[in-house]
């Protein structure tokens, strides 16, 4: 049965409020008393965080200036947690306590009285109040792990006054966090309320029977979210990182306890490594699709050497839905799937057969990537098609976001089926050729592109073509007009050499040419949405073209130096 836009809408509608009702009949009345109980007297072991600390950050924090998600919070003295935050991104970060890895460098009593000081504020005036931002499900599960993680550091020298308040809290959020964990939407979030509970369950005193039970719920997550490809069901290169930063730690903390280890932990560990690597640029960068940012290189490097399962990057995720082109020092990543559901696609981007296009340590095209902190504004600008280096039409993206707060920013109508095809000549020549129907309802045309990758690594050759749904040419009388886009890194220099071509160059001098006699080629103002320092202005070529007089544009990228 095929749904009409009205009628998905309303699927959707209906289908959103009976999740939040079975949710509230699920949590009843979520009261203080509900979730009280014992106090553990200990903590068995504090989890490694792989996550890189900064002295700077460190200082700051003790002296009241907090420095999250791209703002800068001077308290003046007040608790961060009783004057308004600049942003709900900074609420998060706050909330969630990841910048407690930063006060590891503290190496004064001071700086120990005044972190636990902070930490004695959160308690005070949200520890006991279920509600808002920081009791949200992936808030507290990140919560929990800094808080186990970095336990040293909170209770050194610490009064047993406030060594018990902070037991308490931290055994109370678990209590709360097992009560909901079936209520929270699927994705990397719900992944990680069951890690901070498996994590919690070793760390703290608990049955063999409560173990095993937290080890269990783990292994159903990880068999359902990590692909066997191991990618990350949601398709963003740069989940599968972030998780892993917290996977090896639980996993250590496992064995180093003489635990038996969730059957599913290891092996889903050793899937995703591949995963990373074929997401992973060689000059160290992930790509960027559907979510991902940048990625600090410490960070990047923390994880992969713990990496067992070196060798080459695969050709193919057959799960998520990329593919992978690598000849010589050149690499194509593209994106050839669509979310594989609903609610998956609360972080998905309308970039399907988009392509990032590296040499060496250079990326030369890429897609404009996810703002790591922004307002909502640029957050849905960034899941546009024209964010990405692929093709729209009249300016409209291949897959339709809601706006609509109680549906959330899930996909409502787009994508329902992209073909694949892949052709290798080994060390001669690799090509993808892929088409998508995102167009097909709103304008009766598909997206084809083939992309190649030959001599070397020396040439990459591209063809896009809008087609009717048989595979004829466009009706004569479609006003439709397509745009070409090819993002181009901030890093890298452009100039015109001639009506149509381009020239790139690189900070280290390498130069590759784009070329395309067709359509009108031009260079135009961008916006990078993913660099380390914040969003920022950038360059990308883009080559328009009447559908109609002409259907298919091809064009080439060759390096010169």
């Amino acid at each position: 049965m095929v749904f009409s836009g009205k009628q998905r809408l309303l699927y959707l509608y209906l289908r959103e409020g009976w999740r939040r009702f079975s949710r509230r009949i699920a949590l009843g009345r979520s009261t203080a008393m509900r979730f009280a109980g014992s106090t553990p007297d200990r903590l068995i072991v504090a989890p490694t965080d792989l996550r890189a600390i900064d002295p700077f950050v460190a200082e700051e924090i003790l002296a009241g200036r907090f420095p999250l998600a791209g703002r800068v919070l001077d308290t003046e003295g007040e608790s961060p947690f009783e004057i308004d935050l600049p942003s709900h991104e900074f609420a998060v970060r706050l909330h969630s306590f990841g910048w407690l890895r930063h006060l590891r460098a503290i190496r004064d009593d001071a700086g120990y009285v005044r972190l636990r000081q902070i930490v004695d504020d959160w308690i005070g005036s949200h520890g006991r109040t279920i509600g808002g931002i920081s009791w949200e499900a992936d808030v507290i599960a990140q919560r929990i792990i800094a808080w186990l993680s970095h336990s040293p550091v909170v209770l050194r020298n610490a009064e047993h006054g406030f060594y018990r308040r902070f037991l308490k809290s931290l055994a109370f959020q678990v209590r709360y966090l097992r009560h909901i964990a079936d209520t929270v939407c699927d994705g990397e979030a719900r992944l990680r309320v069951r890690m901070a509970l498996a994590m919690a369950s070793v760390s703290m005193p608990a049955s063999a029977s409560a173990i095993r039970k937290a080890s269990r719920n783990l292994d159903l997550e990880l068999d359902r979210q990590i692909l066997p490809d191991g990618a990350h069901s949601s398709r963003s290169p740069r989940a599968g990182l972030e998780l892993l930063l917290d996977l090896l730690p639980l996993r250590q903390t496992y064995v180093n306890l003489g635990h038996d280890v969730p059957s599913r932990l290891i092996p889903c560990i050793d899937r995703m490594y591949p995963a990373l690597r074929f997401f992973r640029h060689q000059g160290g960068e992930l790509a960027l699709f559907n979510g991902a940012t940048s990625v600090l290189a410490h960070e990047l490097a923390s994880v992969l050497r713990y990496d067992e399962t070196a060798g080459e990057p695969f050709h193919s995720l057959p799960h998520a839905n990329y593919e992978r082109l690598s000849l010589g020092e050149t690499v194509v990543i593209m994106d050839t799937g669509r979310p594989l559901s609903i609610d998956l696609s609360r972080s998905a981007h309308a970039g399907c057969l988009s392509f990032e296009m590296s040499s060496g340590r250079n990326r030369f095209v890429i897609n404009s990537g996810a703002p790591k902190f922004a307002g909502e504004r640029f957050r849905q600008m960034a899941r546009a098609t024209a964010a990405h280096s692929t093709v729209t039409v009249n300016d409209t993206s291949s897959c339709r976001f809601s706006h609509s707060r109680f549906l959330g920013p899930i996909m409502t109508s787009g994508l329902s089926a992209v073909l694949v095809e892949r052709k290798d000549e080994p060390g001669r020549i690799q090509s993808i050729w892929a088409s998508h129907d995102g167009y097909l309802a709103s304008f009766g045309l598909l997206h084809e592109r083939d992309i190649s990758v030959l001599n070397g690594g020396r040439l990459l050759r591209g063809r896009d073509r809008l087609s009717r749904g048989d595979g004829g040419d466009p009706d004569a009388a479609s006003a439709a007009i397509a745009v070409a886009r090819f993002h181009i890194h901030p890093a890298i220099a452009m100039r015109r050499a001639s009506d149509s071509e381009v020239y790139l160059a690189a900070p280290d001098g390498e130069a590759w040419l784009f070329a395309c006699r067709d359509g009108e080629l031009a260079i135009e103002e961008d916006i990078f949405f993913a660099d380390p320092s914040g969003v920022r202005a950038s360059s990308q070529i883009t080559v328009t073209f009447a559908v109609a007089a002409q259907p298919e544009i091809q064009w080439t990228l060759t390096r010169e130096s």
